[in-house]
């Protein structure tokens, strides 16, 4: 289509010449002195013409030669820069390959670069990012020293300054980060602190103040920002479960009396206090405080639904009634009893009945859950030990002092 246009211009111009010039029966006189010179109208145009295309030619030469230094002071300004901006792309390459002294060497030499380019002199964002590279190079070469004066001077030049938030954002976040790997999480925390409230909410801060809270053995804060990262997305949703059970059960292993393990408690969300092995520690921790009606007060809500737990649920709630047994009411006894008629396969479930029954001197009902729990491999040995005491109680209360000692002696043969 191109090749067409031109083709019709062409012969566009060659019509409107042929047509304006071609009679030629102008003529132009010039006269100098006693001399007259006359031209065809057609030469005259030509003369007129090519005098200007070679006036405006020289007069292009002429700029180029005076302009000539110019150009080469660009390009040699060109020239630095591509330097500076080659050395900033190595140092971030060796940076990303693990060589953290070449790393460092390269940004450096970007700095001395920038200095000299004046193009670059004042950008202050290729300033910072050269900066913390080479911090970061010095970071992994465990020169904190070194690594806190780039840092230092990166913050000294975006600190106040208008337009440098990005870069005083990402100053503070990896400097939060380099504070928790070197242990000092009051540090990591007071940088977190001076983030904007927006930034301070973005996944890596919330990351950071999680493994701050945790490294500070402060569980419940720790739980409180892991929902947060839970709730958007940062984790995937077995790691978020994962992740929250575990920090519900470190906050209940931290309270030292029943005061302040109801206070943990109340703290706690409702999904955690649903959660069969958050419930389990807890009412275990009550029990091991001498309360274990509380203990039992926490497991009613997680038993009366326990035919539609899982497995392993099933089992965390069992041996923590088993725990929290001695003192239980006739009240559990139908709980008890709906979950055998339901799940009376399970070893752990026909414990929690055993030992429940016999706190309650139903020598009947105990005896034979007890057997099976006694030869129940898969269960723990103090549960298995607990169930042989039991048997031998029910012996001696029956007068069978010697099946009695003969159950002692199994329950001390357990390791």
């Amino acid at each position: 289509m191109r090749s067409v246009i031109w083709l019709v211009l062409l012969f566009t111009a060659a019509v409107v010449t042929a047509t304006v010039l071609g009679r030629n029966d102008a003529l132009v006189s010039v006269f100098y002195g006693t001399w007259r010179v006359d031209f065809s109208l057609n030469l005259f145009l030509f003369v007129v013409l090519a005098s200007i295309f070679i006036v405006f030619a020289a007069m292009n030469a002429v700029q180029s030669l005076l302009n000539l230094p110019t150009r080469a002071r660009e390009w040699r300004e060109q020239k630095r820069e591509r330097a500076t901006n080659a050395a900033l792309r190595e140092a971030l390459a060796e940076l990303f390959a693990a060589r953290y002294a070449r790393a460092h060497r390269a940004a450096k030499r970007a700095l001395d670069l920038q200095t000299i380019t004046g193009g670059l002199e004042s950008d202050v964002q290729f300033t910072v990012l050269a900066e913390m590279i080479a911090a970061s190079g010095l970071h992994r070469m465990q020169d904190k020293r070194g690594r806190d004066e780039h840092v230092n001077r990166a913050l000294a030049l975006v600190r106040g300054r208008l337009g440098s938030s990005t870069a005083f954002d990402g100053l503070q976040l990896i400097s939060a980060e380099w504070a928790l790997e070197d242990r000092d999480a009051e540090r990591g925390l007071a940088l977190l602190a001076e983030l904007p409230p927006g930034v301070a909410r973005r996944t890596q801060a919330l990351r950071l103040k999680l493994q701050a809270a945790r490294l500070q053995r402060r569980p419940l804060d720790a739980l409180q920002t892991a929902r947060l990262l839970a709730k958007h997305q940062g984790f995937s949703a077995p790691a978020a479960q994962s992740l929250l059970r575990s920090l519900a059960i470190e906050a209940i292993d931290q309270a030292f009396d029943i005061d302040q393990l109801r206070r943990v408690w109340s703290h706690l969300d409702a999904d955690d206090r649903r959660d069969a092995f958050v419930v389990a520690r807890a009412a275990k921790r009550a029990r091991s405080m001498g309360h274990a009606d509380q203990g039992r007060t926490w497991l009613q809500p997680a038993w009366d639904a326990i035919a539609t737990a899982n497995a392993d649920d099933r089992r965390e709630l069992a041996l923590a009634l088993i725990e929290c047994a001695p003192g239980v009411g006739s009240d559990w006894l139908p709980r008890i009893e709906a979950a055998l008629a339901v799940h009376g396969h399970e070893p752990a479930l026909v414990a929690a009945a055993g030992m429940a029954f016999a706190d309650r001197q139903l020598w009947g009902k105990a005896r034979r859950p007890l057997e099976q729990t006694a030869s129940a491999s898969v269960l723990p040995a103090p549960v298995r030990r607990q169930a042989l005491r039991c048997l031998a109680a029910i012996a001696r209360e029956e007068g069978q002092e010697e099946h009695a000692l003969n159950y002692d002696q199994r329950a001390a043969a357990i390791e």
